[in-house]
């Protein structure tokens, strides 16, 4: 097992500004805002827009393109793509911003954090050799200085270096994922469990409390990127689908 205790050096949170951007476009996208068909406003409208270079703008759609959400063509502009009939989308969420965006205060608690080498299971879950460096996260999400959810994550580090080094002590993985690593694709699984003596004490319910949980496993390409466990009990989180019947 490798522990890893020392203080990491120095980093910054800092999201590139083309990232914020992607993020700040593909929302319009996934929300519906934009639909199938939409042709985005120019770089040189975004640019004016977002108040930055043409070519943070490019990077940013380049992004958007490699995720297949836009197609890119010269001189006819960008347009957003149709879904693909046989895909189903189900949004990453960020915890943190859902719960700001509803008015509540968020915090996240880091509860245990450790690099070690993949054992059997930890290489089953993540889809990698046995022995590969894997960083192994516990921590606490807050909802108005309340416990909201439990989160138990492995990150491959193979995938994401970088991860070894953040102590995530001001930002919750999920959201520094999201912020630095692009994603092609992700799978849910949705169940349930009735708490056991670790997972009441640390939401503060009671044992045996019936509790949501949501499982999410994150490729970037062919390579496993990270897999999440999220644990609500069941009277505080509620999972909600829109569709829309139209023509095909």
């Amino acid at each position: 097992m490798i522990r890893d205790d020392s203080p990491p050096p120095a980093r910054s949170n800092a999201v590139p500004r083309y990232r914020e951007i992607y993020e700040a476009l593909r929302q319009k996208i996934v929300s519906g805002e934009w639909p199938a068909g939409y042709r985005l406003p120019s770089e040189h409208e975004l640019a004016r827009s977002f108040g930055c270079a043409r070519m943070t703008i490019g990077k940013a759609l380049g992004a958007l393109a490699d995720q297949r959400l836009v197609t890119r063509r010269r001189r006819a502009g960008t347009t957003v793509n149709m879904p693909r009939p046989q895909e189903s989308v189900l949004e990453i969420h960020d915890i943190e911003a859902e719960l700001l965006a509803a008015g509540v205060s968020y915090a996240y608690q880091s509860l245990e954090r450790r690099v070690r080498r993949a054992s059997t299971a930890d290489a089953n879950i993540l889809g990698v050799p046995s022995g590969t460096p894997v960083l192994a996260l516990t921590g606490l999400h807050r909802a108005g200085g309340r416990p909201h959810a439990l989160e138990e994550r492995l990150i491959n580090l193979h995938a994401v270096p970088e991860a070894r080094a953040e102590r995530f002590s001001g930002i919750s993985p999920g959201r520094w994922l999201l912020q630095r690593i692009p994603w092609t694709e992700a799978e849910h699984q949705i169940g349930a469990l009735n708490a056991d003596a670790a997972i009441a004490r640390w939401l503060a319910i009671r044992r045996n409390t019936a509790c949501l949980t949501i499982e999410r496993n994150t490729w970037r390409d062919e390579q496993r990127i990270t897999h999440v466990r999220v644990i609500y009990p069941c009277d505080q989180h509620r999972l909600v689908a829109r569709f829309r019947y139209g023509p095909t």
